[in-house]
Formats: structure tokens, C-alpha cells, sequence
């Protein structure tokens, strides 16, 4: 491995692991969102505070260094940037800062997606917007979005970049185990559109 490379890599963890929802909700004076809800620190956990706002600031902020991360690991080439991708969704999952519990990493991996591969982010992001609004489950949809994304890759981008967006979305199903767990025992709660 280069020298670009881990440095792109350690970038982009740096920069996952950046818990946004965490940050935003505790200096709008919710507290630590992690004790509600989920327990999560992405935007449809922040979106139970009732603040809308806050959650479309932390899927903004979430889908950004995602964005910002393979912008930066480009300039040094398809490896590193590659390198960045994986590690800014490795570090949003398990950032050090929080005892390496983190989020599901469904933002960050779109904002990966947007860069590497615009196509199969349109297509994600259409069929989870399709899902939320059909079912309410912001864990189904995240599902089959990034089953569909996964699907999709293998026809329309190169061999490295669509091996990146199959293990990311390995990754992601194995981060909603639990979410999985409780949609099988239809437990699982829905998003709210009434609030805030």
C-alpha cells in the first residue's frame, strides 16, 4: 500500500468518524441522542428529537464527508481514493471517539456513491425515498437501497469501484442486524412525518 493511500485512508476515517448527529443534537440542547430512540447517531435517530431540521442537518453533514473524503483521497489517484471511500464508512461505523459504536453508515455510504459511481447513488437514493414513503421504515428502505445499489454497480462501474460498493453494502445490512431482527418481529418502529 502507498503512502497516498494510507494517508487518503486515514483521512477518510478521521473524517467518518466524525459523529455529526451527536454533535448537532447536544448544541441544539436534546443531550446525547444515542439515549433515545435507537440509540443510533444518524439522522432518523436525530429525527425523534422532533426536530427536522437537525435530522436534514445531520443527513447533509453525514452524506458530505462521505462526498468530501473521495474528493479528497482523488487527488491522489483511483487507489487512494478508493482507500478513502472504504475508510470514511469504516469510520462512521467504528470511530474511535465513541468506543467505536457508531452509526449504520447509510448516509456516508451514499455520499461515497454520489462521487464514485452518480448513477448508482440516483438509483439508492430514488428507491429509498420510494421505500420511506411507501412503508415508513427508514431500516427497509436502507435495505433495499443498498441491495439495489450493490445489484445495480455490476453494470454500470469498473471492477475496483464495484467491489468498494459490495463491501459497503455488506457492511450496512450487517450494521442493521438488529433493525432486521425487528422488522421479522414486527417491532421495528416507523418514521414519523408529524413531528417538528
Amino acid at each position: 500500500m502507498s503512502t497516498a493511500m494510507i494517508a487518503a485512508a486515514a483521512i477518510g476515517y478521521l473524517l467518518g468518524a466524525i459523529p455529526f448527529g451527536l454533535i448537532l443534537t447536544r448544541l441544539a440542547g436534546f443531550g446525547d441522542v444515542r439515549k433515545i430512540g435507537s440509540g443510533n447517531i444518524g439522522a432518523t435517530n436525530v429525527l425523534r428529537t422532533g426536530n427536522k431540521a437537525l435530522a436534514a442537518s445531520t443527513l447533509l453533514c453525514d452524506l458530505g464527508k462521505g462526498v468530501a473524503a473521495v474528493l479528497i483521497g482523488a487527488t491522489w489517484g483511483q487507489g487512494a481514493m478508493i482507500a478513502a471511500a472504504g475508510a470514511v464508512v469504516l469510520g462512521h461505523m467504528f470511530p474511535v471517539w465513541l468506543g467505536f459504536r457508531g452509526g449504520k453508515a447509510v448516509a456516508t455510504g451514499l455520499g461515497v456513491l454520489c462521487v464514485i459511481a452518480w448513477p448508482v447513488a440516483l438509483v439508492a437514493g430514488l428507491i429509498w425515498l420510494a421505500m420511506v414513503f411507501l412503508f415508513r421504515y427508514s431500516s427497509l428502505a436502507a435495505l433495499v437501497a443498498t441491495a439495489a445499489a450493490a445489484v445495480y454497480a455490476a453494470f454500470v462501474v469498473d471492477g475496483e469501484r464495484e467491489l468498494l460498493i459490495v463491501a459497503i453494502a455488506v457492511l450496512v445490512i450487517a450494521k442493521h442486524h438488529e433493525n432486521i431482527r425487528r422488522l421479522i418481529a414486527g417491532t421495528e418502529s416507523r418514521i414519523s412525518f408529524n413531528k417538528g
